[in-house]
């Protein structure tokens, strides 16, 4: 019997990964991830709550809540995804490392495409082992209404790879969100979560 070849092509999945506190994940997290999806044809983009943020002081009995939320938030859409990846190091999250480990997960060829506010890329070369960093991702940056994004012309000079979201930056604070107890711009999962488990009570 004449042998058959039969040539199998690999699969490469197109990821978006979205990093974050989501303390709380709201409205605007979701749209942005949403304007993503469509505009670059993603096939998945990948929710990554920090359970450790190395910039930022959170409680920690509020860790195990953030992720849940962020599971409420996503999952009546089958191409958003959340990793657990950075609670099971249980330790600070250092981006570098989780981008190291999720560019291994998913087979990408390249850079690994990843979401981000200006203000947190304005401070990107601050971040922990920023140029490995900046040789793996490319930013997908959304800046604020009526932001000037000149500013960032440096970080391009510097080798970021990076381009502005052309969408109107859904403008949410999740600090406002905590500090005055108006959930209604969460998911209505995540609203009735946060009363269930009492959070966010000053």
């Amino acid at each position: 019997m004449q042998n058959i070849l039969i040539r199998y092509k690999i699969f490469v999945m197109e990821i978006c990964a979205f990093f974050g506190t989501f303390n709380p994940i709201h409205n605007g997290h979701i749209k942005m991830a949403d304007f993503t999806l469509k505009k670059y044809h993603f096939d998945k983009i990948i929710f990554v709550p920090a359970y450790l943020p190395p910039h930022k002081e959170l409680e920690n009995n509020l860790a195990g809540h953030r992720l849940n939320m962020v599971k409420l938030a996503t999952k009546s859409n089958p191409r958003f995804e959340v990793s657990d990846i950075e609670y099971q190091s249980n330790t600070k999250s250092y981006s570098i490392f989780t981008i190291e480990k999720l560019i291994k997960e998913y087979n990408i060829q390249g850079r690994i495409n990843f979401i981000i506010g200006t203000d947190a890329f304005e401070k990107i070369e601050t971040w922990y082992n920023a140029d490995k960093l900046k040789d793996l991702v490319h930013f997908i940056v959304f800046p604020r209404r009526g932001e000037n994004t000149n500013k960032l012309e440096t970080l391009k000079q510097n080798g970021w790879s990076f381009e502005i979201a052309q969408s109107e930056y859904f403008d949410i604070s999740s600090t406002e969100i905590r500090e005055t107890s108006s959930h209604t711009k969460t998911n209505t999962e995540v609203e009735e979560y946060i009363k269930t488990h009492d959070l966010y009570k000053s």
